[in-house]
Formats: structure tokens, sequence, C-alpha cells
């Protein structure tokens, strides 16, 4: 027992300095280092972020288009089942940079008037504008599920970013044939078959 004390200090003089030294290696990173580790993430965000301008430029495309054809596939099933009546209109005027309505049109006139059901409502894509040439803003449905645009029976959607065109890396094209065929293309500016009308779609960022 007379030793117990000298043990005790030996022990406490062996293992506090190891403690303390341990303490020390654990204190973490200093803010300097914090903001020397930030600044190099923020640079290297900085020259990698236009390389993903494209990709995201792509990435809108097949959406806008997933989206068109999606809608152009419903409405088709809604016509054949409802015998018919059922319209595509913009969702303001002829603006389709607004997204797109499919309504029941009970009496075929490309406008929805009260008591005629909406079946489905698309919203604007993000950061596109979308014009329809050469017809007056609707699409409408036969029973059969055929299109027909009441003007020149031909569709031709350009969805463009601003400053693109449908030569753009990231354009593509919809064409669609009054038959109810649809044919996507990788290139906007490639021609659609003979027997469908074009729906062209390019789409970029704003």
């Amino acid at each position: 027992m007379g030793y117990m004390p000298f043990f005790l200090s030996d022990c406490r003089a062996d293992h506090i300095p190891l403690r303390i030294a341990a303490y020390r290696q654990q204190r973490g990173f200093t803010l300097l280092e914090v903001m020397v580790v930030v600044a190099i993430i923020a640079v290297l965000a900085a020259l990698a972020g236009p390389s993903f301008t494209p990709l995201i430029e792509r990435w809108r495309v097949r959406q806008a288009v997933e989206n068109l054809q999606s809608t152009l596939y419903f409405a088709r099933s809604e016509a054949i089942k409802r015998g018919g009546n059922v319209s595509i209109t913009a969702a303001s005027g002829t603006d389709w940079s607004s997204g797109w309505v499919v309504f029941a049109d009970a009496n075929n006139d490309g406008t929805q008037d009260a008591g005629e059901d909406t079946l489905q409502t698309t919203a604007a894509p993000t950061r596109v504008a979308i014009n329809l040439a050469s017809t007056n803003g609707h699409i409408n449905l036969d029973r059969w599920g055929q299109f027909d645009s009441n003007a020149n029976k031909k569709f031709d959607f350009r969805l463009t970013p601003q400053g693109k065109s449908t030569t753009d890396a990231g354009a593509a094209a919809l064409c669609v044939g009054l038959g109810g065929r649809i044919k996507r293309l990788d290139k906007a500016n490639d021609t659609c078959p003979p027997y469908l009308p074009n729906l062209y779609v390019t789409l970029g960022m704003l």
C-alpha cells in the first residue's frame, strides 16, 4: 500500500501528456483552411459550369418532347374513347409558351366553353418560348383519333431559346401526322418523312 501513491503519480505523468496530444490532433480545421477549400470549389464550379449548358439544353428538349408526345397520345386515346370532340389548345390564346390544355370540345370549335371538361393540363415549359405557325392555336381530334389543325392541316411547333435556332445541338424534332403517327427526330432541322406534317421542337436556356 505504501507504493500506491508513487504508482498513481507515475501513471498520471505518463498518460496526461498523451491525452493532451490526442486532443490537439482532433482540434479540426482552421478558418483559413476552410476558406481556401471553398475558394477552390468555387473556381472549379465556375470552370465546369459552361460545359453543363449543352447537357441542360438537351435535357430540356427531351422534357418538352416527352410532354408534347404524352399529350398527343393522351388526346388521341380520349378522342377514340369519347367518339371525337376532343381538342388541344394553348393555355392562353395562341401562345403555346403558356402551356396547353386537353378538353372535351362538345361543339368542336377549338375553344373551351363553359361546361366543357378539362381532361389534362400541361404547365408551361421552364424558360422556353413556343410558337405554333400557320394555325389558329388549337388542334382538334375526331372519333378515330386523327388530328385536324383547322388551318393548313399541318403542325409546326417551334420551341426556341433566346439566341438559339433549330440548328442548335440541343434541338430535336417531333413529326406528327394527321393520322396520328408520331416520329421524333434527333435534329430539329432534319426533314420529317413526307407522310407526316412537321412538328419541330427546339429548346435551350433563356
